[in-house]
C-alpha cells in the first residue's frame, strides 16, 4: 500500500445559477456520478457538504463550484475521468460551464492519513497557475511521481487531454 493518496481539485465556472433550468440536467446526474466515483477502484474521499455534494461550496465564488477528492493513484483517477460514465457529463460541459481560460484542474501528492482543505487545494492550483507543472503541484498531462517508491511511473502524461473535449 501507497504511503500516499493522490490529491485532485477541479472548479468550473458555471454559465447559470445552479438552481437553473439551463442546469438542471447537470444537477439531476450528481447523484449518479458522485456514486460512481465512490464505488470506483482507488476511490479514497471526496469533499461534500451535508446535501452529499459539493455545490454549495463558493470558496472561489458563487459563479463556481468545485471538486476535490483523493484517490489512491493517478491511474485510478485518471481511469474514472476518461474510462467511465463520466465522460458523458464532460461531453456535456459547454451546456453547463464557461471555457476556463486558466487551469482548472490540479493534482498533487498527499500523505495517505492526510485529507486536503479547500485552501491547501486553492494554493495548489494557484501554484500550478504560476509555474506550471511541478512535483508540487501538476496535470495528468505532465505527472510526477510521489516519492522514490514510484519512481518507476511514467512522469510524462497520463493520456494527455480529455477525449470528451
Amino acid at each position: 500500500m501507497s504511503k500516499y493518496h493522490i490529491a485532485q481539485l477541479n472548479i468550473a465556472t458555471l454559465l447559470a445559477p445552479i438552481d437553473s433550468p439551463q442546469l438542471s440536467d447537470f444537477v439531476a446526474n450528481l447523484d449518479r456520478i458522485n456514486a460512481l466515483a465512490d464505488n470506483s477502484p482507488g476511490f479514497v474521499w471526496r469533499l461534500q457538504t451535508e446535501d452529499g455534494d459539493a455545490t454549495g461550496i463558493d470558496y472561489f465564488g458563487s459563479d463556481k463550484i468545485v471538486n476535490l477528492s483523493l484517490w489512491d493513484s493517478v491511474e485510478a483517477l485518471h481511469n474514472y475521468v476518461y474510462r467511465s460514465a463520466h465522460v458523458e457529463i464532460m461531453r456535456r460541459k459547454k451546456e453547463w460551464f464557461q471555457k476556463m481560460g486558466e487551469a482548472y484542474t490540479v493534482l498533487w501528492w498527499v500523505p495517505a492519513d492526510h485529507i486536503p482543505s479547500i485552501e491547501e487545494a486553492a494554493q495548489k492550483l494557484s501554484i500550478l497557475r504560476e509555474h506550471g507543472p511541478t512535483a508540487e503541484s501538476f496535470t495528468f498531462k505532465k505527472a510526477f511521481p510521489a516519492s522514490s517508491e514510484l519512481a518507476s511511473v511514467p512522469t510524462d502524461t497520463w493520456g494527455g487531454e480529455c477525449p470528451a473535449t
